[in-house]
């Protein structure tokens, strides 16, 4: 018999990867998870920002940044300034970073839309290749007719049920970003 739990899973999985790349996309108002790229080069090799330093909402359109160690405050504002994704201009008093998230512009919002439907595409691809694996092993299994018609209809409705939840999270998404 076959059983698609493993296949729900591996599509939740992806679910959770394009929720984390969602809240990675920049909106216009702060949000810690803005930073959750960055990677600092401390004590001699690279770490996520997460790892140096205590990442804090001073108001709707100001981050700050407490580092473990004040040692690592310039590399830190050089890590927030390489990432050109980001945009973003740090500045530093010796002891806190302020990183100011200017509102965004309509071309700007464009372009973090268009890149955020990028990441769409690449949950939705993997969805499908989870279709695909699903297939093999039913067709594998050498089940009876009936079994594998309703196991294939199995399948493409579990794919058609995590497609769909990507683009509602998406349209939800871009209506954020789009919001002045």
């Amino acid at each position: 018999m076959f059983d698609s739990k493993e296949y729900r899973e591996a599509c939740e999985k992806v679910m959770d990867r394009f929720r984390s790349e969602m809240s990675k996309v920049r909106t216009g108002r702060a949000h810690p998870d803005m930073l959750g790229s960055v990677k600092v080069e401390a004590y001699g090799q690279f770490m996520p920002l997460n790892q140096v330093a205590n990442v804090t909402i001073g108001d709707a359109t100001l981050l700050l940044i407490t580092p473990f160690d004040p040692a690592n405050i310039e590399a830190i504002s050089s890590a927030i300034r390489a990432d050109s994704t980001l945009g973003l201009n740090p500045s530093d008093d010796g002891r806190l970073i302020r990183v100011p998230v200017s509102p965004l512009t309509e071309e700007r919002r464009r372009e973090i839309v268009k890149t955020a439907s990028a990441k769409v595409e690449e949950a939705k691809v993997a969805i499908r290749q989870v279709r695909e694996d699903a297939r093999k092993e039913i067709k594998s299994a050498e089940l009876p007719e009936d079994v594998t018609k309703r196991a294939e209809k199995e399948i493409d409705d579990l794919t058609k049920e995590f497609t769909d939840k990507v683009d509602a999270e998406f349209k939800a998404k871009e209506a954020e970003i789009m919001q002045i």
